[in-house]
């Protein structure tokens, strides 16, 4: 009778603050330093090529100046499909906590 979309279950690696803001953390693949990316729909995040969103930047670290890249794509809910980092790795939330 109803028909509902299916939920799409939660990003471990990308925190939504709020309706408009998301969070992304990244370790350096060569010395582990850590790099946390704030981003916005209005600023950040454009239309990809093949539909949804895409928020796409490079990263230096602070410590060691590791470089790297980190791909985040949306579908067009703005609910995360795929993280994508070179150069380094998402941190999962559950570490987040556990930093700090």
């Amino acid at each position: 009778m109803f028909f509902r979309r299916k939920k799409v279950p939660a990003n471990p690696f990308v925190r939504q603050d709020d309706p408009n803001t998301f969070r992304v953390r990244l370790r350096t693949r060569r010395y582990g330093d850590t790099v946390e990316l704030r981003f916005t729909k209005s600023a950040h995040i454009g239309a990809a090529d093949g539909g949804g969103f895409i928020f796409r930047k490079e990263f230096v670290s602070a410590e060691h100046f590791d470089r790297g890249t980190v791909t985040v794509r949306f579908d067009d809910r703005y609910q995360v499909t795929d993280v994508q980092v070179e150069g380094g790795e998402a941190v999962p939330h559950a570490e987040w906590a556990a930093t700090h």
